[in-house]
């Protein structure tokens, strides 16, 4: 597996992290890899409650959807933060590795957004709607569509249909652009509407609950996970990591900061 850069957005050691500065499964010790919004700052949130308890984090801070997983197979991270379970298990699968949900976090509502269009009646015959190009997130994307009415999908694709290949109606004849999800925020004054996950649309200073032309609601079953080895999930630290990222803390501050934007889903 080639090297990549890891960012180090916080240690909690005076330590530089290099590589594999530790063996994976120290027991006091969890490197963890993150999302920046909201991810970074919930773990941060819980950093000193865990020092209580003698386990010391470190931080590693991704921009894409790929490398944490990767990361956490080859033992350069404990555990990541940063997906749903859906999209976990289809990269899982894909990409032949074990690793396995220890519990849910949060909700970061999928929307639909616009900076041409107030709502969904004023989207045109023939409008252009960017969408995440992987699996789990189109089909996430095309399902909140179909709610809406936009379209119609084969009822037999599931979370991961396609727009290729599943849309059985389409009455305003959308067409659909995949990109990779971190860059669709980007593209907003290029279509006439792209599908952003939660995150992104924080990181790019939209408000779900008041840009979004239609938007998830508490109901999505794509709540974000923390994930780990296969076989490692009942270690202590690793349960003690999820209480706290479930304690009432972390839920009063998710409701205090987000706007909406993000749920608590536990």
């Amino acid at each position: 597996m080639k090297r990549f850069v890891l960012i180090i957005t916080s240690i909690v050691l005076a330590l530089t992290f290099v590589g594999c500065s530790k063996d994976a499964g120290s027991n006091n010790v969890i490197r963890i890899g993150v999302s920046p919004v909201p991810h970074k700052e919930l773990v941060e949130l819980v950093v000193e409650d865990l020092k209580e308890e003698g386990i010391e984090l470190e931080i590693i801070e991704f921009d894409d959807y790929v490398k944490p997983n990767l990361a956490l197979a080859e033992k350069e991270l404990d555990a990541n933060f940063f997906q749903h379970e859906p999209y976990m298990n289809n990269f899982k699968e894909e990409n032949n590795i074990d690793i396995v949900s220890i519990g849910t976090v949060h909700v970061e509502p999928m929307g639909l957004y616009s900076n041409k269009y107030k709502s969904i009646d004023e989207l045109p015959d023939g409008s252009e709607i960017a969408i995440p190009n992987d699996p789990t997130n189109e089909g996430r994307a095309l399902l909140l569509l179909e709610k809406h009415g936009l379209i119609k999908l084969n009822p037999d694709a599931g979370i991961l249909a396609t727009a290729e290949n599943d849309i059985v109606e389409n009455p305003k004849n959308l067409k659909f652009n995949s990109l990779e999800a971190a860059y669709l925020p980007r593209v907003l004054d290029e279509v006439d509407g792209a599908i952003i996950n939660g995150n992104y649309a924080l990181e790019a200073g939209l408000v779900p609950t008041e840009d979004s032309l239609v938007l998830e609601g508490k109901d999505s079953p794509y709540a974000n996970i923390v994930a780990v080895r296969a076989g490692e999930e009942k270690e202590e630290k690793y349960v003690k990591l999820l209480e706290a990222l479930q304690s009432e803390k972390v839920r009063k501050y998710i409701e205090e900061n987000y706007g909406g934007g993000v749920i608590p889903a536990f």
